[in-house]
């Protein structure tokens, strides 16, 4: 055969592959195709956000199935703006605002279906110019309830559970797995929590939470953590912001704001879209073993406003957020993770403190609330067997329709999601069985079971609860239309073309951990520290030849550090677990000309003055010459054991930038302009330091 014969074959078998691609192609994606029943603009529905901020909006499209689900879509499409004087959208649907005024409508178009909207741009001389988009009206944009018809009961109840999978077979789950894939799907999983476990780097983080969405076949996944700042913060790669109590200190709903903007930004960067978060809870009960620190505070006006300030920065930026612990946790000495505890008072007082900010929150359009496992018996007396000693217990609010669907949604207006707490928690898991509190806790209202114990028991039994009529079937749906509303309300939505997993990192690099985020993080801890007493000994006004000792257990590496790099002739003495000092740290001490003595407490039992920690204090203070200066490391109560000491401070968390803020204050380069955020009392009776009670220079 001939060399141009042999070109003639060759490019006639080439001609004849790209024929035969190019007629299967077309056939692929008109079988895709052909399950789309419409095309909406997102913004045209009525449960989604219409916000324009500054003079560019982007505008998304959907893609209506036939069953009913939906889905983002930015492939192939026309955008068109009819008056371009007004404004001009580009091929992704980023609309900008020219400033003339006028109305236009901005169309989209996939070649089958059509949509627009109406862009407003009216100047008056009373108001500042205001942009505003004007929905189109009518049963097409009816998407959640079209998409709630077309779902099965196993995916309506799905939508209700949001399970972790912070192990698999003993092993972290820091990337996706087949079996957990499997379960995403097989559940029809509205929901996963994430934990510190699971966070190890932004790399990591972002690919693991893209795989998660990805795994979730129909509908957007909430992607759930409780990255509340200080104590309780997850991600290991994220700017480690001070706790609430902090915020409290500060008096500043500016910082509070600020604070829950940049992890909402870090959060979303990510594809997390659900912050469990703030903690609403007034902490007026200094033995409370579970809140503490995390409260902003004790004053429930304090805590209402520092606490909304923080929700809109975390909305603001994209990511839902969850007021906890309803109806308040804040005034048990129980921990509900270990046992079941008891707020005793009536409604009229919960409604003054407990209750005030949630209500707060709920006005001003908080996303989610989640509920506490505490009984509280003056709204509801019921009483149910245990399953743990046969005793009879008060029904905790978790599992209460009068608590839940009396109180919150009826008595005070909640419209959003309720989500539980954790329903591995003993306060729930010793006394009720898996299932029975499952079923339990939506009867009473709640919409999203968190981290139901065993998965696929707790699924069928709600399936099996709505089967005998034990739970109805309208009673499901009304939960899953206020999931949906939140995921349409925060664009948390399928993708037919999500973003290539090179640009989310890229991007979360760049986000997490940012200068801007760390200067927020600096701020809000250089204005938190609190001097509770000076006996005249700060700032300390040390000669480069003196003798700073520093002397503590936990963390008191990280305060030696702080102190050090603003004194370099420091030591660091670090007790063992008894607190009884050898020979040659008594030498160090000997040789001090001041002492800064950490303490770190968590419970009533590590802040009583008989602890040998607190002994260990007192000890300096008796037979040491040099002045002592004590810093409570976490919890503000700690100088309830020791109140003679010569100055205390207190900082309310073991994060980097509470330490440096710390030290500055003790060598006097920065002032002190904290308030207590709570009373603290004396270790018998009275008040040893008011609320709003802060020194400074």
């Amino acid at each position: 055969m001939g060399r141009n014969s042999k070109k003639f074959i060759v490019s006639l078998l080439v001609l004849l592959m790209m024929l035969s691609q190019a007629l299967f192609v077309p056939k692929q994606v008109e079988s895709e195709e052909s399950d789309v029943s419409d095309l909406i603009l997102l913004q045209n529905v009525p449960e989604a956000s219409t916000d324009i901020e500054g003079n560019v909006v982007t505008l998304q499209a959907l893609h209506i199935y036939k069953d009913g689900h939906f889905m983002k879509t930015d492939h192939n499409l026309s955008w068109k703006s009819s008056n371009k004087n007004v404004a001009t959208v580009d091929e992704e649907g980023n609309v900008t605002i020219s400033g003339h005024r006028g109305r236009t409508f901005i169309s989209v178009s996939d070649g089958v279906h059509t949509d627009r909207i109406a862009l407003d741009y009216k100047v008056s001389h009373k108001k500042a110019a205001s942009p505003s988009l004007v929905k189109e009206k009518g049963e097409r944009y009816d998407v959640i309830q079209k998409a709630i018809d077309g779902m099965t009961l196993e995916e309506k109840i799905g939508q209700m559970l949001m399970p972790d999978f912070r192990k698999w077979e003993g092993e972290n789950v820091t990337e996706m797995l087949p079996e957990i894939e499997e379960q995403v799907q097989k559940y029809h999983l509205g929901g996963v929590i994430l934990f510190r476990e699971n966070v190890e780097t932004t790399e990591q983080t972002a690919k693991l939470v893209s795989d998660y969405k990805k795994a979730s076949e129909k509908y957007g996944l909430l992607m759930a953590i409780d990255q509340e700042g200080g104590i309780v913060t997850r991600l290991q790669s994220g700017t480690d912001m001070p706790g609430n109590m902090a915020l409290g200190a500060t008096r500043s709903e500016e910082i509070s704001h600020n604070v829950g903007h940049a992890i909402g930004e870090e959060l979303d960067s990510l594809g997390i879209n659900m912050n469990l978060a703030p903690v609403l809870d007034v902490n007026n009960n200094p033995d409370n073993p579970v809140i503490g620190v995390r409260s902003f505070g004790g004053d429930p006006e304090l805590v209402a406003n520092l606490g909304i300030s923080y929700m809109k920065g975390l909305q603001e930026a994209g990511v839902a957020a969850t007021g906890k612990h309803f109806p308040g946790h804040g005034d048990t000495a129980v921990d509900s993770h270990l046992g079941l505890p008891e707020v005793p008072y009536d409604k009229e007082r919960l409604k003054e403190v407990e209750l005030y900010p949630f209500q707060q929150a709920m006005d001003a359009g908080i996303d989610a609330v989640m509920t506490a496992h505490v009984t509280f018996p003056k709204i509801d007396d019921t009483k149910v067997i245990s399953k743990k000693d046969g005793t009879k217990i008060s029904l905790p609010a978790t599992l209460s329709h009068k608590v839940l669907t009396g109180l919150m949604r009826e008595e005070m207006g909640h419209e959003g999601v309720i989500i539980t707490d954790a329903m591995n928690m003993n306060a729930i898991a010793e006394h009720f069985g898996a299932v029975d509190a499952a079923i339990r806790a939506v009867k009473a209202g709640t919409d999203i079971v968190l981290m139901p114990v065993g998965l696929e028991e707790v699924a069928e039994g709600l399936i099996n609860a709505v089967k005998s009529d034990e739970i109805t079937e309208e009673r499901i749906e009304a939960s899953v239309e206020r999931v949906l509303t939140l995921k349409v309300h925060r664009g948390i939505i399928k993708s037919e073309q999500p973003e290539s997993i090179d640009n989310k990192i890229q991007n979360a690099i760049e986000v997490v951990g940012s200068q801007e985020h760390k200067a927020v993080e600096r701020e809000a801890a250089e204005k938190s520290i609190t001097l509770v007493k000076n006996d005249d000994v700060l700032p300390i006004n040390a000669d480069r030849n003196d003798h700073v000792v520093v002397v503590g257990r936990s963390f008191i590496e990280s305060l030696g550090a702080a102190v050090r790099s603003h004194h370099e002739n420091t030591s660091i003495i670090e007790m063992n677990s008894n607190y009884e000092f050898t020979d040659e740290q008594q030498a160090i001490l000997d040789s001090a000309d001041q002492i800064i003595v950490g303490t770190y407490t968590y419970s009533v039992g590590t802040r009583a003055p008989e602890h040998p920690q607190m002994e260990m204090v007192q000890t300096l203070m008796r037979s040491m010459d040099a002045p002592v200066v004590a810093v409570g490391i976490r919890n503000p109560y700690d100088i309830m054991a020791y109140p003679e000491v010569d100055g205390y401070l207190a900082q309310y968390g073991f994060r980097d930038a509470s330490f440096e803020a710390t030290a500055a204050v003790i060598f006097g380069e920065s002032e002190p302009s904290g308030k207590l955020p709570v009373t603290i009392p004396g270790e018998e009776s009275g008040v040893l330091y008011p609320f709003g009670h802060g020194l400074t220079y």
